[in-house]
């Protein structure tokens, strides 16, 4: 936060008209939870009411491109797809189009994670996008993590 403030006042003080994104859990090419599934490190853990909003690397530059043609000086953006989900979810729905077994669920509690990877879990990354649709007027490629996958495959 204290970062995100110290760009605006800059913004305030040029009068260059700064925005801020703010980035869900990125995914496309090379990067996604097929790598994971290929490479044999994905892992389903488990824990009740657990969701992260996710954003495929073409929406990101779309939200960008718009945010080019239509700036809102000192705006702030969260820019994820529309449907946060279980990442336990994403990775049973990965394994299934690839034809793999996925791998076993493991409850969050019993989970060997380390301390970082324990932060993350710590609580759900739910985020809304309605502003980067309402102010910039971008209409999601992928808004869901399912038509994301599918792309990757394609």
């Amino acid at each position: 936060m204290q970062a995100e403030q110290a760009w605006l006042e800059f913004g305030r003080e040029t009068g260059v008209p700064v925005q801020i994104f703010r980035l869900a859990g990125i995914y496309g090419p090379g990067r996604s939870v097929f790598d994971k599934l290929k490479a044999g490190t994905a892992r389903r853990i488990k824990k009740d009411g657990q969701v992260f909003s996710r954003i495929h690397v073409e929406d990101i530059a779309s939200v960008l491109e718009a945010s080019i043609a239509r700036p809102h000086a000192g705006a702030i953006y969260n820019v994820a797809d529309d449907e946060p989900s279980a990442p336990d979810e994403v990775v049973a729905y990965a394994a299934k189009l690839i034809g793999v077994e996925p791998p076993p669920e493991i409850d969050f509690v019993e989970a060997d994670l380390t301390p970082m990877a324990r932060s993350f879990y710590e609580g759900s990354r739910r985020i809304g996008n309605q502003r980067i649709k309402s102010e910039l007027g971008v209409t999601l490629r992928y808004p869901t993590y399912r038509e994301g996958l599918a792309s990757l495959l394609a």
